[in-house]
């Protein structure tokens, strides 16, 4: 890209004024006779390089440093394109050497075993973040973790996609979101059993403080699954307040409480919802949604 360069002075050539700057290769030149002045010039713009296909960005660093990546983001990057600082394409012999570097670059990112497997669990985790829709919260959260049962070496000969599934999950209960046992496991395509056993497991080693889950969290998302009314959902939140007050909520599932909730707003409104459609949505079974019912009845008047 050529700019005009406003200054008075002269093409020592051919005299004339019409004086251009390239500053893609540092020259100064004439835009008459083609002469060039000088090919060292200073450039005077922004600090800024963009590294990405956005010329828009103007970011004069990279991306921040997260838990969630295996190096931090403090790491190298050989970047892809093959050119030197002036925009010149690499020969043959020095392209073939920056691919060796490129390799052994990404190689030694992760030269132990351990950093293997942080990288490989760090990406599962990403994986989830989308499938299950969390924030990012608590995939840093769920990373944080899993880099203090690594510490704790809870890590070796265990699975690994069994301790990301237990760490998310606690990351979940830590940060109050609605995720059950099940759908993580789904998420991440193991059983069940084997999530509830790494989650036991770090969960003792790791002295977890994990909050008692409020099964006010789960309201919305069951109704939203059932195609329930907004008058039903405010009813359950309603009959959940009561057995708060009393201490039934204590001890209890907190999806088959706002399950029952639910199920006893849908009759007090007469909206027609089946105990079966209410037990696919929550993922509870009926028979508890029917005994969580029975104890729901006693404080309320229907």
């Amino acid at each position: 890209m050529m700019n005009d360069t406003i200054t008075k002075r002269k093409c020592p050539s051919c005299g004339k004024p019409n004086i251009l700057s390239d500053e893609n290769t540092g020259e100064l030149f004439c835009g008459s006779c083609g002469f060039v002045i000088t090919d060292k010039i200073e450039d005077t713009g922004a600090e800024w390089r963009s590294f990405s296909q956005d010329e828009g960005n103007r970011a004069r660093t990279g991306a921040g440093t997260s838990i969630t990546m295996h190096d931090m983001g403090l790491s190298t990057v050989i970047g892809s394109v093959n050119k030197d600082a002036t925009g010149k394409p690499l020969s043959a012999s020095m392209r073939s050497s920056i691919e060796r570097l490129r390799t052994w670059d990404s190689r030694t990112q992760a030269h132990s075993s351990s950093d293997r497997n942080l990288r490989q669990a760090l990406s599962e985790m990403d994986k989830i973040k989308d499938k299950l829709a969390l924030t990012n919260a608590v995939i840093e959260k769920a990373a944080y973790i899993y880099r203090k049962a690594m510490e704790k070496k809870l890590i070796r000969g265990r699975s690994i996609h069994g301790l990301v599934a237990a760490c998310i999950y606690a990351a979940c209960r830590n940060t109050e979101t609605p995720r059950t046992l099940d759908d993580i496991a789904n998420g991440i395509n193991i059983r069940r059993k084997d999530v509830a056993r790494c989650y036991r497991l770090i969960f003792r080693e790791l002295e977890l403080k994990i909050p008692v889950p409020d099964p006010l969290k789960g309201v919305s998302r069951i109704a939203s699954l059932a195609n329930l009314s907004e008058k039903t959902k405010r009813k359950a939140v309603k009959i959940l307040g009561q057995a708060a007050k009393v201490g039934m909520i204590a001890g209890k599932d907190p999806m088959g409480i706002a399950a029952a909730a639910l199920y006893i707003a849908c009759i007090s409104n007469g909206e027609s919802k089946s105990q079966k459609e209410i037990s696919i949505a929550s993922g509870v079974t009926e028979v508890t949604i029917r005994n969580r019912c029975a104890g729901l009845r006693q404080i309320i008047d229907i």
